[in-house]
């Protein structure tokens, strides 16, 4: 059996879900695949937390808002938070970003990523995209003007236009060949939701240990503030004690490394361990093909940014594609695809490129170092104005927005 569209797009994560909702309405054919099941899993509030949770920016809340997923986000689980505490735990600088300095009212919202997921695919499902579950690609070639996709089952898909939403480990990045930059961080991230004794205030706490960055990130259910999502970014060594420790070792460990700022942490949820790796493709586009989001760029855990990114890929080249088809353009062609290309490399490299530096400076240990973060830190404290600037960045309330993020 072979089948056709227009538009493939190829993962069912968040990111490939909101171009397939962005591209509703625009006369293509689309038809959005994905190796699992596109199943929407009813909600328990009561259930225990996602480990893998998203902070997700006021551009990526108006994106899913005008995509229509965003109601239902908000009423399944999602906790705005409006301040930012950093600080350096080799030293004393630290920093505290609001959400009042630009007068805003929150920074962003924490969400389980099973939460967006979930509300993208109500909407898929009330739309007319095609969706075609089950599906794993195994093989991808040429044919003509178009590429064919066989699946696993041996069922064959053609489309002229190829979107690759399929993740870090992309199988069509792969299967088509598209280069790559990519290096280990040679650290870990252990992810799961703790409960502590202190409120979180509606604050993300970060904090730079020695091996790496550890972060709270603000959780809420049934109105209670005590319930967090960690990330702590550490050596692989570190990691593997860190996972074989019982539930009441790794609280311990994890209050003592926070130095207590919560109070004591009273539970854990089940840990995972998360290799970290950044990743980039050369290109963005070829003849008939693009990639969006973790497919195209995956950057550091330090600044929560990865699916952002990924939503601003999706809005940029469902612009893209809906200007070009008023203009009655080719949609494959790699001149047409380019301009996503232009909008959005530097955009992410420039992102990829400070976090890394960012990470580079809190992980040296030779002293002259350690006083010049620790003295940059005191002195942006002291500098409204470029804190703001920082915060406006987060917000994404700057620089070449698509019409779906902004205001």
């Amino acid at each position: 059996m072979e089948m056709r569209a227009d538009l493939l797009i190829v993962g069912a994560g968040m990111v490939g879900s909101a171009l397939a909702l962005a591209l509703r309405h625009s006369g293509l054919e689309v038809l959005l695949l994905d190796g699992g099941p596109l199943a929407v899993k009813p909600f328990d509030a009561q259930a225990p937390f996602e480990p893998r949770v998203s902070a997700l920016s006021a551009a990526s809340q108006r994106i899913l808002e005008r995509l229509g997923a965003w109601d239902g986000i908000a009423q399944r689980r999602c906790t705005p938070y409006s301040d930012m505490q950093v600080w350096d735990g080799s030293g004393t600088g630290q920093i505290h970003f609001s959400a009042a300095s630009v007068h805003a009212q929150v920074l962003g919202h924490i969400v389980e990523n099973r939460v967006v997921q979930d509300g993208l695919l109500e909407r898929l499902h009330d739309s007319d995209v095609g969706l075609l579950a089950n599906a794993r690609v195994e093989h991808l070639r040429r044919s003509g003007d178009e590429w064919l996709l066989t699946l696993a089952d041996g069922r064959r898909l053609r489309a002229p236009l190829v979107v690759a939403a399929d993740g870090a480990n992309s199988a069509i990045r792969r299967l088509a060949g598209c280069a790559t930059r990519e290096w280990d961080y040679l650290h870990h991230a252990i992810v799961t939701s703790v409960r502590c004794s202190a409120p979180h205030q509606g604050t993300a706490w970060q904090r730079f240990t020695d091996e790496g960055p550890l972060a709270f990130l603000p959780l809420s259910r049934d109105g209670r503030q005590d319930w967090c999502s960690i990330v702590w970014s550490t050596t692989p060594e570190h990691a593997e004690q860190l996972m074989g420790l019982d539930d009441v070792a790794f609280c311990t460990a994890l209050e003592r490394a926070f130095e207590g700022r919560l109070g004591q942490v009273l539970q854990a949820d089940p840990r995972l361990s998360v290799p970290l790796r950044q990743r980039h493709a050369k290109r963005y586009v070829d003849e008939g093909l693009a990639l969006i989001g973790d497919a195209a760029h995956t950057i550091h855990p330090l600044a929560g940014q990865g699916v952002n990114l990924g939503f601003l890929d999706a809005a940029v080249l469902a612009e893209v594609l809906v200007n070009a088809c008023e203009r009655g353009e080719r949609l494959a062609d790699v001149k047409v695809l380019s301009r996503y290309e232009r909008r959005r490399m530097p955009h992410n490299l420039a992102l990829m490129a400070a976090m890394e530096g960012f990470e580079r400076l809190f992980q040296a240990n030779p002293l002259p170092l350690r006083w010049l973060r620790n003295s940059g830190l005191k002195l942006v404290q002291q500098m409204p104005e470029a804190k703001a600037l920082f915060v406006r960045q987060a917000l994404g309330l700057s620089g070449d927005l698509p019409e779906l993020a902004k205001a």
